[in-house]
């Protein structure tokens, strides 16, 4: 400043410390006069007159303080104090400085009305300093800096230039934060924000592939990971693929799309193992190394990321030569990281995992040690609740059931079920990780025949339920349900593992338990609640409110709008939190500790009340029945004369015998049916009646009930019948003259039906036939109206009947039918999908009615349906 300029300044400081001696702190005046002063010293430091800024800012925060909210002047104390921060920022880099300033044009901005000259001064401050600067700071995952994200996202409105970069940087920290706490909905946000900064930055903004890069890996690294939908890993590699386009040869951030790129193609290739993706992974990893070269800041993240590549190949496609170069490449890259790096730990599992694949092959001990080792520091690096302790936990398994295999010691066998154990229960990491190591737990436990099969078991049933019911469709549950080699045999492996082990009752209610997972999952929003209502209203009206608003939600198919789906599972998946807290709320309820949890043996029993229910298990291991009695244990029936291949086999001669028999003469014999039909008698029903007459003692005629259970399902057990003639020329007696036989899906489906029978209704019966579908729906039906007519004589007197037809059955006609009554008789076309099985359907006059509808629609007084149509009693492959 020029002398003579400031010995002005030193002198107005002067005159505004005198006004202010004499406007004392009880003075209406006292914050205009610390205003003034203070101003004239932020003058002189803005010039570099005067150094002394801490003081000027004391004297801001006093006035600011004397004029508290709706001060008509305190929007001008905000904008100075902000102003006079940000010159302390600027000077001397403080961060604290920069995150006040922001909080305070947050609360300015609000007070300044569009059009005024504060609100242009304040507008333009805020997006040339603090805007900026904010964008500047290294992003992390605390509360407060997310905090910070928020109020910089708030000072750029929709329209702002700086606004593309503060949803990035929001997004950020959100995932950073995900990545310790494993909080799904921190990452569903992030997504959101990546995707609105990525629709502001069209084709040719000079920024676009910044935002592909970080929508494509939040979906396909963080989120495919934990919730493994195959959306979005594909919408992923598209998104690099295109940021890959938008950095030819010699674009300065080519490094970064060639290295996000090949992890997406390393993912796929795990999970549909193209060679394809994992030769291109590698090329574009060798790649971006040459990019980052010696002294590049980033090459050990290349390094290791090349390793795993390798390592992967080696493991699935045993290329030798890539194991050595893969153990070589972790040890550079854990070099150049360094001990303090914050991503160590991955370095140290991936060099452990490597280690151990090259024990395999050699057996030399130092190897596995190492890799043990390496596992314990990377859990000494982590916190408890880290999502990565997951792997951690993995990767030492692997070292302990790999040392095991060789060396034999049971103590190596013992740990590394433990690690099993803490790894598929560690919270924070996602459901399909930690399912993927329960199965591989059952598979190790079944092996090597340990005692923790069970519990191994134990945890899939839970975590696929667990899993399932975060989705918030029929369709998508069911995705979810079949993601998983093993998981459709899951139920009857672990009942024949409970069998083997000598626990019958395990073996019922872990059957129980996996059986009929997506009609559970429906009814659980259904559950009758009376007796709930006796005992605490309150409740029963909150977990009633959250079952209809959760049933509201559900979407019935995946949507086209990415961006829409993901508001709608967050949305979702907010109100099953709701709802499991108020379900935790009821088990600590008197009578009510097991509130819509799995029944135990004894619960189940109750389906038994009127005749034993048969339950029919095959699995690989083997093939048997358990009989569940009236009272008492259950008993089991080994089936030592079939296998799941003779099932099986079984299975498709039925469907060609009786695709046969309905091209035949009426008068024809049906051979084939006759023999396949003994041997369901001699191999599979006979051992269950002589436990029935020998062992229960139950009469003849009484009711008993079956429920199939894998390949059981396609058999015709009632039918069973020995076809033979005794001396006297009388019939060996077949099951039906011997028994009554039912169905039942599961035992819970028995019991809630026997439930619901206490307060019924008077029956009420529907006959829907439809004998002209519309233009090519299929041909028409000229015995529909003849049936109907059939049917009409036959319905009981006590129930009220009705009949639609023709051009009154329609969608929505037959699903108010089959919601509004007890029974309903369809005779109509049918088709079974089996690639889309939600997708099979009646035919009506308008649309047809799927499967998907049906389980959609709350049907709380059907009882029986009778299904008169083509393909209903087709069954599929499994």
């Amino acid at each position: 400043m020029r002398s003579k300029r400031v010995s002005h300044l030193n002198a107005a400081v002067e005159h505004f410390e005198l006004a202010l001696d004499q406007c004392p702190a009880s003075h209406p005046d006292h914050a205009a006069a610390l205003t003034n002063l203070a101003w004239a010293r932020l003058q002189g430091y803005t010039r570099n007159h005067l150094q002394d800024i801490d003081t000027t800012i004391s004297l801001f925060r006093h006035a600011l303080a004397l004029r508290p909210q709706r001060h008509p002047n305190r929007p001008f104390s905000l904008c100075n104090l902000s102003r006079a921060l940000n010159w302390r920022h600027s000077k001397k880099n403080t961060a604290a400085d920069i995150h006040e300033a922001a909080q305070l044009y947050h609360e300015l901005l609000p007070l300044c009305p569009e059009g005024t000259y504060l609100r242009s001064v304040v507008a333009g401050i805020a997006a040339k300093y603090v805007i900026g600067r904010c964008n500047d700071l290294p992003t992390n995952a605390s509360d407060e800096d997310i905090c910070l994200r928020r109020v910089v996202l708030d000072l750029c409105p929709v329209g702002r230039q700086r606004r593309p970069r503060a949803l990035n940087e929001l997004s950020d920290a959100l995932s950073s934060r995900f990545e310790q706490s494993g909080n799904i909905d921190d990452l569903d946000e992030g997504i959101q924000f990546l995707r609105e900064a990525l629709s502001l930055c069209p084709e040719g903004h000079t920024g676009r592939d910044v935002y592909l890069n970080n929508l494509a890996y939040s979906l396909g690294f963080f989120r495919f990971h934990h919730q493994g939908d195959p959306n979005d890993l594909d919408e992923a590699i598209s998104l690099h693929e295109e940021a890959l386009r938008l950095c030819p040869v010699g674009h300065e951030s080519r490094h970064f799309s060639l290295n996000n790129l090949g992890g997406a193609l390393v993912t796929r290739f795990n999970e549909r193992g193209a060679r394809d993706d994992i030769t291109r992974a590698i090329s574009l990893y060798r790649e971006a190394l040459t990019l980052r070269p010696p002294g590049h800041p980033t090459r050990d993240t290349t390094l290791n990321n090349l390793a795993c590549a390798l390592q992967t190949r080696y493991n699935k496609l045993d290329v030798s030569e890539d194991l050595n170069e893969a153990i070589d490449l972790c040890r550079e890259s854990l070099q150049l990281a360094g001990l303090d790096y914050p991503e160590r730990h991955t370095g140290l599992f991936n060099l452990s995992s490597a280690l151990c694949s090259r024990f395999r092959h050699t057996r030399k001990n130092e190897d596995v040690e190492e890799a043990i080792d390496l596992c314990q520091q990377s859990l000494e690096a982590l916190p408890s609740l880290h999502p990565d302790r997951y792997f951690s936990y993995m990767w030492l398994k692997g070292a302990y059931l790999s040392r095991y295999r060789v060396q034999l010691n049971p103590a190596d066998l013992s740990l590394a079920v433990e690690n099993f154990r803490l790894a598929s229960r560690h919270p924070t990491q996602g459901f399909p990780n930690r399912i993927q190591t329960a199965l591989r737990w059952v598979a190790a436990a079944e092996s090597y025949q340990h005692d923790s099969a069970l519990e191994a078991y134990q945890v899939c049933l839970e975590l696929f339920d667990n899993h399932v019911m975060t989705r918030s469709s029929i369709i998508s549950r069911r995705e979810a349900a079949t993601a998983f080699r093993r998981a459709q045999s899951l139920p009857v492996d672990a009942a024949s593992s409970a069998i083997h082990r000598g626990n019958l009752p395990r073996a019922v209610e872990l059957m129980e338990q996996g059986r009929g997972q997506q009609w559970s999952l429906v009814s659980r929003l259904r559950t009758p609640l009376e007796d709930l209502e006796s005992t605490s209203p309150e409740l029963a009206r909150k977990v009633s409110e959250l079952n209809k608003r959760l049933a509201g939600a559900q979407g019935s198919a995946g949507s086209t709008d990415r961006a829409a789906a993901d508001r709608a599972a967050t949305k979702y998946r907010a109100l099953t939190r709701q709802w499991e807290a108020a379900v935790a709320e009821i088990r600590n309820l008197k009578d009510f500790s097991r509130f819509l949890l799995p029944p135990a043996y004894e619960d189940l029993q109750a389906a038994a009340r009127h005749g034993p229910v048969i339950i029919f298990i095959a699995s690989k291991h083997s093939c048997c029945a358990i009989i569940v009695p009236t009272s008492g244990d259950p008993h089991h029936v080994p089936l030592t004369s079939i296998s799941l291949v003779d099932l099986n086999n079984l299975k498709e001669r039925f469907t060609g015998a009786i695709r046969n028999a309905s091209r035949m003469n009426p008068m024809q014999p049906r051979n084939d049916l006759i023999v396949l039909l003994r041997i369901v008698w001699n191999e599979i029903m006979l051992p269950v009646v002589n436990v029935l007459e020998n062992v229960l003692k139950l009469k003849r005629r009484s009711r008993i009930w079956l429920c199939p259970t894998a390949a059981f399902t396609s058999i015709p057990l009632h039918a069973a019948n020995p076809f033979l003639t005794k001396a006297d020329r009388l019939k060996e007696p077949c099951l039906e003259d011997l028994y009554v036989c039912s169905y039942t899906p599961t035992l819970s489906a028995l019991v809630r039906s026997r439930q619901l029978m206490k307060k019924r209704v008077t029956p009420s019966f529907m006959a829907i036939g439809q004998g002209q579908p519309g233009v090519g729906k299929g041909k028409e039906l000229l015995a529909v109206d003849s049936e109907l007519e059939l049917v009409h004589k036959l319905v009981p007197a006590t129930a009220s009947h009705n009949t639609i037809s023709g051009d009154a059955a329609t969608r929505a006609g037959a699903l108010e039918a089959l919601e509004s009554n007890t029974w309903v008789h369809l005779a109509c076309h049918g088709k079974q999908d089996p690639a889309q099985p939600y997708h099979s359907h009646f035919v009506m006059r308008d649309e047809h009615v799927t499967l998907l509808d049906i389980m959609e629609k709350d049907m709380p007084h059907a009882e029986f349906a009778f299904l008169s149509a083509c393909h209903t009693a087709v069954g599929d492959k499994e």
